[in-house]
C-alpha cells in the first residue's frame, strides 16, 4: 500500500542543556536536555511505495529556498530509517522512497529527524507491521535521540516536554499561536555549538523551569535557549542578525535548537504577517516565513 506522509518541523520554545556525560558513562559526551518542543506547519513530504521485489530506490530532493541536498542518499536519516526498520523486522522491504525537503537542513528544526520518524511510521502503515510507537521509538535511538518526539499519531506530533537525551517524551496540550521564521543563509554546526557550550561556564539543567513555562500560556519574555550564546560564538553573524531582526520587528527574537533558525512569536496571524513584513523590509539576505504552531 503506497503512503504519503508529512514530516513536520519543530521549534524549541524552551531549551535547557546540562553538562556532557562523563567518560565511562554509556553515553559519554552526550548532553541531557529539557526542552519544550512544538511542531509547526512547515513540513517535508515522505512518499513510500512498496515494491514487489528488487532493490529499493531512494530520491531525496530539496525544495527549501536556496537549499540543496549535499549528502548521498545513504547518509540521509530517512533512508537510514528504512534500513533500520528492515534490520529489526529481519527482512528486506524494497520500496521506492521519495523525500521532498522544505525544512532547511541544519537549522535546528529537526527536519532530518522528522523525516526518519515519518519513514518509520509510513513503513508501519504500508506493510501493516503493527509495531507500537514505543517500540519504534526504542529502535530510533540508533539513529538519533530526538526522533522520538516526531513519532506520534496522528500527525502532526503533539507538543511535548522532551528530557533525558532527547528520548523521553511527555506529551502536553498545544499552545495556539504563530511564529515568524528567519532563515539565515548560513548554518550553525551542531557539534561546534555544543563544543563551545562545553567550553563555557558549567551549565545546570533546569527541567523545572521548562515544565513551568509549558504549564501556562506562552509568555514570550520567559522563553530561553541555553545554546544561543554558544551558537553566536561559533557563528558571529548570528548575533548581529538577532540584533537586526529585533530592531526591525520590535520583538524578542529566539533561536531553535542549536541554530541557525531564528523565530519571533505572535498570537494572531495578522500580527505575524505584520512582523514578517517588517523583517523583510529591514533585514537583507534572509528568508522569512510565517508559520502556525500546530
Amino acid at each position: 500500500m503506497r503512503t504519503t506522509r508529512r514530516a513536520f518541523a519543530k521549534l524549541n520554545l524552551a531549551l535547557s542543556v546540562g553538562p556532557a556525560l562523563p567518560p565511562g558513562d554509556p553515553h559519554a559526551g552526550m548532553h541531557p536536555i529539557a526542552s519544550w518542543m512544538h511542531a509547526i506547519d512547515l513540513c517535508d513530504t515522505v512518499d513510500i511505495e512498496p515494491l514487489g521485489g528488487g532493490t529499493s530506490a531512494y530520491q531525496v530532493v530539496c525544495e527549501a529556498p536556496a537549499g540543496a541536498v549535499d549528502w548521498p542518499p545513504d547518509k540521509d536519516l530517512g533512508v537510514r530509517a528504512h534500513r533500520l526498520v528492515q534490520k529489526h523486522i529481519g527482512r528486506e522491504w524494497p520500496v521506492r522512497l521519495g523525500i521532498a525537503k522544505r525544512i532547511p537542513a541544519g537549522g535546528g528544526m529537526g527536519g532530518g529527524s522528522s523525516d526518519a520518524a515519518a519513514v518509520m511510521l509510513g513503513l508501519n502503515e504500508a506493510f501493516e507491521v503493527g509495531a507500537p510507537i514505543p517500540r519504534l521509538a526504542e529502535w530510533s535511538r540508533e539513529l538519533g535521540s530526538d526522533i522520538a518526539f516526531f513519532l506520534d499519531e496522528p500527525a502532526p506530533p503533539r507538543p511535548a516536554i522532551v528530557t533525558g537525551l532527547g528520548d523521553r517524551v511527555d506529551r502536553i496540550a498545544p499552545s495556539p499561536g504563530w511564529a515568524v521564521l528567519v532563515l539565515p543563509p548560513f548554518g550553525c554546526p551542531t557539534g561546534s555549538v555544543y563544543g563551545r557550550f562545553d567550553a563555557g561556564s558549567r551549565p545546570r539543567l533546569n527541567e523545572a523551569a521548562v515544565r513551568s513555562m509549558a504549564a501556562t500560556a506562552i509568555e514570550d519574555g520567559s522563553l530561553f535557549n541555553d545554546l544561543t550564546s554558544a551558537a553566536i560564538a561559533v557563528e558571529p553573524r548570528l548575533g548581529a542578525l538577532i540584533e537586526l531582526v529585533g530592531r526591525s520587528a520590535g520583538c524578542r527574537v529566539h533561536m531553535s535548537g542549536s541554530g541557525s533558525t531564528l523565530f519571533v512569536l505572535a498570537a494572531e496571524e495578522g500580527a505575524s504577517s505584520v512582523i514578517g513584513a517588517k523583517i523583510r523590509a529591514g533585514v537583507p539576505d534572509v528568508t522569512v516565513a510565517v508559520v502556525r504552531l500546530v
